[in-house]
């Protein structure tokens, strides 16, 4: 991790004013998600014809009420949050806990719990809560052995394994790439990555072909012999992990898994074999975004979208509804949009004052990162259909504060980088 300078104590719970960037609410952190939401809004209102009945006005409301809400964050030092992490991270379990027993479910999967007037998504609390924790807990470690990753994964196995079985497999692969994100952030060896990912492989070689794991085993284990000091027992570990994983594999694909879910992983290779069931989604989207061609059919123009033919569009699959109707130029527009975020952020985590502050910053970064990867992978048909929304624009007023949230933690990391400079 970059060396970072001393904390300097501030007594105040805001910045003084006269310490703060004025411009800040024209920073393209918090301006980009802005016209994303504006832009999305349009989609969403094309996809549902009816004013009455649209999501579009609540989407916009709720994005310009999470602008304001980052502006305000903003004004708050992220060292003043540090007493409060911890009662927060235990609520954000108890939330996920009261789901089993008081949760609403939707498509099959209970993930929302209703407070009357409102209900809201704990797992998006649970994302946030989980990157300030492991924030707390890392800044003052360098991950070197194996004993420094218990405290680490033992934070984040506990909201992991209750959003796991809502079931909810989207945001339980958030939480661990974050976590190995924010890790390597704390100089954990990258091979060390690599053997904790390739454990995808592990189950997938022993669904497809047990026999690769002849050879892939013993792979891993010198993949670890050559990564550490301690050689010996970090292969013998890993060898182990890797064997557990295998056996575990079916029981975790039988019972772990609902059958719409081993449907989205199975069928993302080859959809045409159920274009009316579980392809389905994939077979529209891509339809959709190739007929948009060049320049789309223009906004509220788009034949497939007005039609409904992609259900539930305007959450996972608003990207489908923007490919038709803005077309190949739309979609590039946006991506630049999004790597123009991602870009800003990573530059405020370089730069920030603290370890805290960074780590909160790459955690946040990579959550976005991987929620746009995988969410654009899934609407053109390379990757499976995982329940996981594009940030800013995809329906979901739970998902889309806690980003805006998000979007002020770095701007207050910002704010202190550029007062403490200005001094």
């Amino acid at each position: 991790m970059v060396n970072r300078i001393s904390l300097i104590k501030n007594k105040r719970f805001f910045y003084k004013k006269d310490k703060i960037d004025r411009k800040i609410v024209f920073s393209p952190l918090v301006v980009i998600p802005l016209v994303l939401v504006f832009i999305s809004s349009i989609l969403i209102k094309s996809v549902q014809r009816e004013f009455v009945q649209s999501d579009f006005f609540n989407h916009f409301f709720t994005g310009l009420l999470g602008y304001f809400l980052a502006i305000f964050i903003s004004y708050i030092p992220i060292e003043r949050i540090r007493k409060y992490l911890i009662p927060f991270y235990f609520c954000s379990l108890v939330s996920l806990l009261l789901i089993y027993f008081f949760g609403i479910s939707f498509y099959g999967a209970q993930r929302w719990l209703s407070l009357g007037i409102f209900s809201f998504q704990p797992s998006e609390v649970a994302k946030l809560s989980t990157i300030l924790i492991l924030a707390f807990v890392l800044e003052r470690k360098s991950i070197s052995s194996i004993k420094d990753l218990i405290l680490p994964f033992s934070i984040v196995i506990i909201p992991w394994l209750l959003i796991f079985f809502q079931p909810d497999l989207g945001t339980s692969l958030v939480l661990i790439v974050l976590t190995f994100v924010m890790l390597y952030w704390c100089q954990m060896p990258i091979e060390w990555i690599f053997i904790l990912t390739f454990c995808i492989f592990t189950s997938i070689f022993y669904l497809v072909s047990p026999y690769l794991l002849i050879v892939w085993i013993p792979l891993m284990g010198y993949l670890a012999y050559r990564s550490t000091q301690k050689k010996i027992i970090c292969s013998v570990l890993t060898i182990v992990l890797h064997t557990l994983v295998s056996q575990l594999t079916p029981i975790i694909w039988e019972f772990g898994l609902k059958d719409y879910q081993k449907d989205r992983l199975i069928l993302f290779l080859d959809p045409g074999r159920d274009p009316l069931g579980g392809g389905y989604h994939l077979l529209q989207s891509k339809i959709a975004i190739g007929s948009g061609g060049l320049l789309g059919t223009g906004l509220l123009n788009g034949k497939l979208t007005n039609l409904q033919f992609i259900p539930e569009q305007h959450t996972d699959f608003i990207f489908s509804a923007l490919g038709e109707e803005l077309g190949f130029l739309g979609c590039v527009l946006v991506l630049f949009l999004f790597f123009t975020l991602i870009s800003q952020l990573v530059k405020v985590s370089k730069n920030a004052r603290t370890n805290f502050e960074s780590l909160i910053v790459i955690g946040i970064t990579s959550t976005f990162l991987f929620q746009i990867i995988i969410n654009l992978f899934m609407t053109i048909g390379l990757g499976p259909v995982t329940g996981i929304p594009l940030p800013f624009m995809s329906y979901g007023r739970t998902s889309l504060l806690i980003n805006f949230i998000c979007i002020g933690l770095a701007l207050s990391a910002l704010n202190r980088t550029r007062s403490l400079r200005n001094k």
